[in-house]
């Protein structure tokens, strides 16, 4: 193994173009840890945010930008005895995953589900650990409920929908024009409405009636939380991981005492080594067999080299994509 590797700098941050392929010493994993050779890592809108300033990583973390890697383990320390040198694994990382090699704590490895490729797997870890931890876990999604999903196109969208099917729940999700309709059809939505043609809130109600839905996982924020709060169902959940329309929004908080309603949140990156271990194990247990039924598959949308992380970048904040963005290191 070499002493060096490339890696993904963004500077002081700013537009895709910042980012450069530098130099730097490769990492050496810490108690707890493995290195991973970098074989894919996935782009998802966190980047996005740290590459502009907005999402700085924990004190701790790698501040080389990537979340998500797969790759084949390259070493670990010495207190790690349950993965081994060329394991394949995929991962969930607190940074630097937009580099050759990357470290990853061991708890937070899965292995890459039966019959998917390296690159498949690189597009699990963000959106399975996000959407299991947030929709089943602090959701408390059950069978027969609806649940509404926005942007069923995206990462978290599109494993949203698979996922929430797969455990019995009826799912509406929202997306942009008619290959993303097209697309959520085809995963699974059984109702997909194009927010920039419809009115998504009063076709839901016209269907729910007085039923409403019972669970709602939101990223946009801004005039969809009063929406989103109005459509639930008497102990319905709002479940909010990112604000992309603004935090600050003057709410009729009413229904949140006369239905009972739950309106909560959380983020990923934060969250404590043990908390994600206990992700990655609920996973490994109730989700990767799945892949093996085949009730769950990968859509992957573009794959650029890692000197092209500024292309990547750019058709990230397009949301012209149906699927996952990834950089290829070493597959």
């Amino acid at each position: 193994m070499t002493d060096s590797m490339s890696y993904i700098d963004h500077g002081n941050g700013g537009l895709p173009s910042c980012m450069s392929v530098r130099q730097a010493p490769v990492p050496r994993p810490q108690k707890g840890e493995v290195l991973i050779q970098v074989a894919y890592a996935g782009i998802n809108r966190p980047d996005i945010f740290q590459r502009l300033g907005a999402y700085p990583p924990p004190p701790d973390a790698s501040p080389v930008l990537g979340l998500e890697v797969s790759g084949t383990i390259a070493a670990v320390h010495t207190d790690v005895t349950d993965l081994h040198v060329g394991d394949p694994v995929c991962a969930l990382v607190p940074g630097g995953g937009y580099a050759e090699y990357c470290t990853a704590p061991a708890s937070h490895c899965l292995p890459v589900p039966a019959d998917l490729t390296l690159a498949e797997a690189a597009a699990l870890p963000e959106n399975y650990f996000t959407v299991w931890s947030n929709v089943f876990e602090r959701g408390a999604l059950q069978a027969g409920e609806n649940f509404l999903v926005h942007g069923g196109a995206g990462g978290i969208g599109y494993t949203a929908i698979q996922l929430a099917k797969a455990f019995g729940a009826k799912v509406f999700t929202t997306v942009t024009g008619a290959a993303q309709v097209n697309a959520a059809v085809q995963l699974g939505a059984d109702v997909v409405l194009d927010y920039t043609t419809q009115d998504w809130a009063d076709e839901i109600r016209k269907i729910v009636g007085r039923r409403g839905l019972d669970c709602v996982l939101d990223f946009v924020g801004g005039p969809y939380i009063q929406k989103n709060l109005n459509l639930l169902t008497r102990n319905g959940r709002l479940v909010q991981i990112a604000f992309l329309q603004g935090a600050k929004v003057e709410l009729d908080c009413l229904a949140i005492l006369t239905r009972n309603l739950t309106f909560t949140g959380s983020m990923l990156r934060p969250r404590s080594v043990e908390e994600k271990a206990a992700i990655a194990t609920a996973l490994h247990e109730k989700v990767w067999p799945l892949f093996a039924e085949k009730k769950l598959k990968v859509l992957i949308y573009a794959v650029f080299d890692l000197a092209q992380a500024q292309k990547a970048h750019e058709l990230m904040e397009s949301a012209t994509h149906i699927g996952k963005i990834l950089l290829r290191v070493h597959g």
